[in-house]
């Protein structure tokens, strides 16, 4: 049975679920294209999420990762990360 992965570290600060470089979304989709973006971020006049909670990773749509599992993620934790002008998971793995 697959675990869901934490998220480590975050580095999209002015997303509403992102606290001090911590994501406290109860969990995130990673989505597919060309980038593994983080579906999940927001911008909002008021932080959300669950602040004793560092949230994890409840879907992958990217399906050329080599920790995609039945579109989950199999990694043991992730970090997300801004890229040129989205966010991304930077523990993608190209299969």
């Amino acid at each position: 049975m697959l675990k869901m992965p934490k998220i480590l570290g975050c580095m999209m600060s002015g997303c509403a679920y992102n606290m001090e470089e911590k994501c406290h979304a109860m969990a995130i989709t990673v989505g597919g294209g060309a980038c593994p973006l983080c579906d999940t971020v927001m911008t909002a006049s008021k932080k959300g999420g669950v602040a004793k909670a560092i949230g994890c990773v409840g879907a992958c749509k990217v399906e050329n990762c080599r920790f995609n599992k039945s579109l989950e993620c199999g990694a043991n934790s992730i970090h997300v990360k801004m890229h040129d002008d989205h966010t991304e998971c930077s523990t993608f793995q190209s299969i």
